[in-house]
């Protein structure tokens, strides 16, 4: 009989112990499930203070070129990306060029975005100005919507959205993320963000850079051209992108959204930023395309300009247009003159 109790005794010890023990592992484990819904929630919270700041509202409830406004949640959209050639050494950011100039398409159900750098010297026409000059002009004649403008003639899409960010914003991002990985493709002496000239000193090949050497390899193009300077900075925002959504740099969104919300203007509210999230965190791996304006040199008298190539030009608004799942002007003209010249061979002479 006291040996049953014994064994009954011995077994609900074991069960404590085991309970304790089960205890003692679910409480790290609590502590930092609450940890990581206590984070998400500061950041969320400060995300839509610090970004909401940044909004500015567009006079334009939607684009010409839309028949309604969209809405990014179900939407394709597109968003224009200018980089501000201001600092606050400079201030000058109401008259300051647009030293870099993308457009990004999104299409949700592909999970992917196309992104076009379009050459600071573009040759094109502004309509502010009422001449043809370098695209990079506008924002410096009519600022935010001038270059909204601008491109949208262009381009021949619709522009929903726009992002505008100055040199700090560029350096404190990749600071804040801890530098990038990139292919440097020689050697370099450039000016910082202080514009002190030769600050920046870079060897060839792919290495680690910091906030100044990243934006001292976009901005230049002493030894090749436009063409190459767009391409690379593109690779430097896909770097960008890529290691912000790594799970490396989880922890160190506070310090990018310092970054980005103090250097930048948007039309974009808290919300419709937050409807980009997906794109990045979707399960699905981002499709990311880069698209270069095809042109050749022109220079009809002391200023150097890039002419695009019409053909080229064409097939890339085609592109664009399928991408955000609008109607193609394009392809109809072609058609209607396809027609036309099969129909009255004389038409073709």
């Amino acid at each position: 009989m006291s040996k049953n109790k014994t064994q009954t005794r011995t077994v609900k010890r074991k069960k404590r112990k085991l309970r304790k023990r089960a205890y003692l592992i679910f409480i790290p484990i609590l502590v930092v499930f609450l940890g990581v819904v206590g984070y998400g929630t500061y950041l969320y919270i400060k995300a839509d203070t610090v970004l909401s700041n940044s909004y500015e509202e567009d006079e334009r409830e939607k684009s010409d070129l839309r028949e309604s406004a969209v809405d990014p949640t179900e939407d394709n959209v597109s968003v224009l990306i200018m980089g501000v050639d201001s600092s606050d050494v400079r201030d000058n950011a109401e008259s300051a060029r647009t030293d870099a100039l993308m457009v990004a398409t999104l299409n949700k159900e592909e999970n992917s975005v196309k992104l076009v750098s379009i050459p600071r010297d573009t040759y094109v026409y502004i309509s502010e100005v009422g001449y043809e000059t370098k695209i990079a002009h506008a924002h410096a004649h009519g600022g935010t919507s001038a270059t909204i403008d601008t491109v949208e003639n262009l381009l021949d899409i619709p522009i929903d959205y726009y992002t505008k960010l100055n040199f700090e914003a560029f350096v404190d991002v990749v600071d804040a993320i801890d530098g990038i990985n990139t292919e440097v493709p020689y050697e370099l002496e450039e000016q910082n963000s202080k514009d002190e000239a030769g600050a920046i000193h870079l060897l060839p090949g792919e290495q680690e850079l910091n906030g100044e050497e990243a934006l001292a390899l976009a901005r230049t193009r002493k030894q090749d051209n436009d063409i190459e300077r767009g391409k690379r900075q593109q690779e430097i925002i896909k770097a960008v992108v890529d290691k912000a959504i790594s799970l490396d740099s989880v922890l160190k969104y506070d310090d990018i959204i310092e970054a980005i919300g103090s250097n930048m203007t948007t039309n974009m509210t808290f919300p419709e930023m937050r409807s980009f999230i997906s794109y990045g965190t979707g399960g699905a791996n981002l499709d990311f395309e880069t698209i270069t304006l095809e042109g050749s040199d022109y220079q009809p008298g002391s200023a150097y300009y890039w002419l695009l190539d019409d053909y080229a030009l064409s097939e890339t608004q085609s592109e664009l247009k399928r991408h955000l799942d609008i109607a193609d002007t394009n392809t109809a003209s072609e058609s209607e003159e396809t027609s036309t010249t099969s129909g009255n061979p004389e038409s073709a002479y």
